[in-house]
C-alpha cells in the first residue's frame, strides 16, 4: 500500500490551490424540511410533518463544484437551469461560495432540477423531485459547447458529471471531450446508464458497484468478478484509468495494462454514503491536476470519499481536515 511523507502530503495539499475545474453536467438543487410529527392528518393516514427549519444545497454537478471548491480549487459548473426561482437560489449559493456562474445557461422550457427531502424526528419520510430528463435543445447544446470551448483554454481539467437529466447527450459528450484534448486536459467522468459508451478516450472513467452491474446485466458477487468487469470496461472505453467505487468495500482502480489495485474504504463509521462519489471524483482529479500519479490521487480520493462517509447529509470535503488526518496517519 502506498506510503506519503509528510513532505509529500504538504507538497500535494499546496499544489491544490487554485486548480482550474470545470464540472460539465446536471445541476441540481437540494432541498431540505426538517420538523416533527406529532400527528396523523385526518385528510390521509399520513403524518404532518411541522416544520421547523427548512433551507438548500448545491447538487448534483453542483455539488462536485462546491467539492472542487472546498479542494481550494476553482470550480466553474457548465450546465443548464430553468427561468424560476430554484435557479435563482442555485446562483445564490454560488455565489456564496465564490464559485463562478457564468457556464450556467438558462432554459424556459425546463425546470431547475430540485430534489426536495422531508425529514421528521430524523427520518426521511418522502423526497419530492421535480425535473426533465429530455435532452436539452440543440440550441442549448451548442451554447453550452461554445462556453465550454472559450474557457478550455484556461484550465487543468474537466469533470462530465452524469445523472441522466438531459444535460450529457452523446453530441455534447463527444464535443467536450474533443475540446478537451485538443486543450491537454484531465478528463474525469462519472457516469450514469445512458451514454455510458460516448465516454470513450477519457482520463479516469469513474462507475459506482450499481453502474456496472447495471451496465454490464451482472451481479458484481466477489472480487474475481470485479477484477473481470474493470478489465471489460477499460478495453470498451479505452480509458487511461478505471475507478469502481464499491461502498463499504472501498475502490478498485485498472489501467490499460489490465493491473489493477484495491483501496480499502477510509470511513470509520459509515453514517451516509450520499454525495461520496462526488467528493471521490473531485478529490481524484483536484490530485492529478495537483501533480499526483494514479496511485495517490486513488488513495487521497478513497481516503475523502470515507471522511464525508462518516458525515449526515450531502457534505463536501474539508480540506484542512482530509490532509490534517491523513499526515496524523504518518506520525
Amino acid at each position: 500500500m502506498i506510503q506519503f511523507s509528510e513532505n509529500r502530503l504538504l507538497e500535494l495539499k499546496n499544489n491544490f490551490n487554485g486548480k482550474k475545474i470545470a464540472v460539465v453536467g446536471d445541476l441540481m438543487l437540494d432541498g431540505y424540511f426538517w420538523g416533527d410529527v406529532n400527528r396523523i392528518s385526518p385528510e390521509a393516514p399520513v403524518p404532518i410533518v411541522e416544520v421547523d427549519k427548512e433551507f438548500f444545497r448545491l447538487g448534483g454537478a453542483a455539488n462536485v463544484a462546491l467539492n472542487v471548491e472546498q479542494l481550494n480549487g476553482r470550480a466553474i459548473p457548465f450546465g443548464v437551469v430553468g427561468n424560476d426561482n430554484d435557479s435563482n437560489i442555485i446562483r445564490s449559493l454560488l455565489a456564496d461560495k465564490n464559485i463562478d456562474a457564468c457556464g450556467l445557461i438558462e432554459d424556459s422550457t425546463r425546470p431547475t432540477t430540485v430534489k426536495v427531502r422531508v425529514i421528521a424526528d430524523n427520518q426521511h419520510l418522502v423526497r419530492i423531485d421535480r425535473e426533465s430528463k429530455e435532452y436539452i435543445s440543440k440550441s442549448k447544446e451548442e451554447e453550452l459547447i461554445r462556453k465550454f470551448s472559450e474557457f478550455a483554454k484556461d484550465l487543468d481539467a474537466v469533470i462530465l458529471q452524469d445523472y441522466n437529466k438531459g444535460v450529457l447527450s452523446a453530441d455534447v459528450i463527444k464535443n467536450i471531450i474533443k475540446i478537451s484534448h485538443e486543450n491537454n486536459l484531465i478528463i474525469s467522468v462519472d457516469p450514469k446508464f445512458n451514454n455510458f459508451y460516448e465516454f470513450k478516450n477519457v482520463t479516469v472513467f469513474k462507475p459506482n458497484r450499481k453502474e456496472t452491474e447495471d451496465i454490464l446485466g451482472i451481479k458484481l458477487t466477489d472480487d474475481k468478478m470485479i477484477s473481470e468487469a474493470g478489465i471489460k470496461l477499460i478495453d470498451k472505453l479505452n480509458a487511461e484509468y478505471l475507478l469502481i467505487t464499491l461502498g463499504e468495500n472501498g475502490i478498485a482502480l485498472f489501467d490499460r495494462e489490465h493491473k489493477e489495485k484495491r483501496f480499502a474504504t477510509k470511513a470509520r463509521k459509515v453514517a451516509d454514503v450520499s454525495g461520496a462519489g462526488d467528493t471521490v471524483i473531485s478529490t481524484f482529479t483536484m490530485a492529478l491536476s495537483a501533480g499526483a500519479d494514479i496511485t495517490e490521487a486513488a488513495y487521497l480520493a478513497n481516503y475523502a470519499g470515507g471522511l464525508v462517509c462518516e458525515e449526515i447529509g450531502i457534505v463536501p470535503v474539508n480540506f484542512d481536515n482530509l490532509f490534517d488526518h491523513l499526515i496524523s496517519e504518518i506520525h
